[in-house]
């Protein structure tokens, strides 16, 4: 059975895709400084996951040079909006077969890089990987605004998918 944190972090991807519904690359690429434009912030949170659960845990690289265009603290830059959602698409599959294996004891462990083990939990790191997507999303609903883009979803989407139960 999938943890109830990465049922969340799944709405959470479906909110960002219902998010940015309808954007064309023209306007995916542009920035209003100092925000970040709407592809950059789709490879960033491809970024994320993939350093967390496609990297670190499984040790795969999927998307070289990801990091270098979108990573934190890299430079600004304006990718192609359609290659951004295939990294994040490639990265987030990938990253849902790690994802599918954490249970509660799992949550409480540490993942190690380089010989040295992280400083937050695996659950704490699904925690943030789900508030970084929220941060972002608002950023993103921000640019939209800012391009003039009407009828915006107003609200959080439908929650029948991600329905609240207890941990097991």
């Amino acid at each position: 059975m999938v943890h109830p944190l990465v049922t969340q972090l799944r709405f959470t991807r479906g909110e960002l895709v219902r998010c940015l519904e309808g954007v064309s690359d023209a306007d995916a690429r542009r920035r209003f400084e100092p925000m970040n434009c709407i592809s950059w912030i789709v490879g960033h949170l491809a970024n994320q996951e993939n350093g967390y659960w496609v990297l670190v845990a499984p040790g795969e690289t999927l998307v070289p040079n990801l990091n270098q265009l979108v990573g934190y603290g890299k430079p600004a830059s304006t990718p192609p909006l359609e290659e951004m959602w295939d990294a994040w698409r490639t990265i987030t599959s990938a990253a849902d077969r790690y994802l599918d294996t954490l249970t509660p004891e799992l949550l409480q462990t540490h993942l190690e890089w380089k010989g040295r083990r992280l400083p937050e939990s695996i659950g704490t790191m699904l925690l943030r990987n789900i508030y970084h997507y929220w941060f972002h999303i608002g950023e993103a609903y921000a640019v939209r605004q800012l391009l003039g883009h009407s009828e915006l979803p107003e609200f959080v989407g439908d929650m029948s998918v991600a329905l609240y139960r207890p941990e097991r």
